[in-house]
């Protein structure tokens, strides 16, 4: 729906869109509004009354103790060092390759082409269970286990789905530039990094949104190869949080908050630059 029909609707038709949208959001808002109503209540309102109502989830009173205890009973300024050194890390990884994978796929002309970009994309329907051991057992031959570099190095090596997202992109982006920069002496280099990469920015935003969500969430990644607690991410420090305090419910669920509320930001903040980059991608 454009946004001229969209502006023609009537206003009860709006209003039941927005309704409708707003009771099939309910579902997925209310683990997010009890977690963060959880964190703001002490143990006896939580464990006070069995039944669920919307008496029982707003707190009353509001306390505002969880969240300093929970800060001080974990270290979250190193959990939260250790978590941005993996995203950071993995996202200049993950985007700088596969963006120079897809411009390959999508601009230059080479033997096999097609056949090494299904090849690629065949390899998205790969369990990673199933390359979990063999992965493993390589790091730690080669040394890598109880460092970062499990976590870091692959990111570097591109990403499938992003390749595919950033070949269809690519593939958007009018033929005649490259061709009239060619025309002018530019290299394929000077043409990716100085024309293709400007234009791309909205698709580059997205893939480094999906993966800086995804190593801010990687909870097996550390689990397999980190064994020092001093390199704790925040996902694996919030479940080493869980088997020694999780008696304490509230200062875990106002952990719980913390770690989710920096996603939750940075969504709003990138949604627009996010969604602008999905609906580019359609390709030819």
């Amino acid at each position: 729906m454009t946004s001229d029909s969209h502006a023609k609707l009537p206003i009860w038709t709006k209003v039941a869109v927005y309704a409708a949208l707003i009771a099939l959001s309910i579902p997925a808002l209310l683990p997010l509004f009890w977690m963060v109503s959880t964190s703001l209540k002490t143990d006896k309102q939580i464990f006070g009354s069995a039944e669920l109502s919307l008496k029982t989830l707003i707190p009353t009173p509001f306390t505002g103790h969880n969240y300093p205890a929970a800060m001080q009973n974990m270290p979250f300024l190193l959990y939260l060092r250790n978590t941005m050194v993996l995203c950071i890390s993995s996202v200049i990884g993950a985007v700088a390759s596969s963006s120079l994978v897809a411009y390959g796929f999508a601009k230059l002309q080479f033997p096999g082409r097609n056949t090494l970009f299904m090849l690629m994309i065949a390899t998205m329907a790969l369990p990673g269970q199933v390359t979990m051991i063999p992965i493993f057992s390589l790091f730690r031959a080669i040394g890598w286990y109880g460092t970062y570099l499990p976590l870091i190095v692959p990111a570097f090596t591109g990403s499938a789905y992003y390749v595919f997202l950033l070949t269809q992109f690519f593939r958007t982006l009018p033929a005649e530039m490259s061709e009239a920069a060619n025309v002018d002496g530019a290299s394929e280099w000077v043409i990716f990094t100085r024309l293709v990469l400007p234009l791309s920015k909205p698709a580059l935003a997205t893939c480094a949104l999906f993966q800086f969500i995804g190593s801010w969430n990687d909870f097996l990644g550390p689990l397999l190869y980190v064994n020092d607690p001093a390199k704790y991410p925040l996902a694996y420090g919030l479940q080493q949080f869980v088997s020694h305090y999780g008696g304490f419910f509230a200062q875990l669920m106002a952990a719980a908050t913390i770690f989710t509320l920096p996603i939750i930001i940075l969504f709003f903040f990138a949604q627009k630059t996010f969604i602008q980059g999905i609906a580019t991608t359609g390709g030819k």
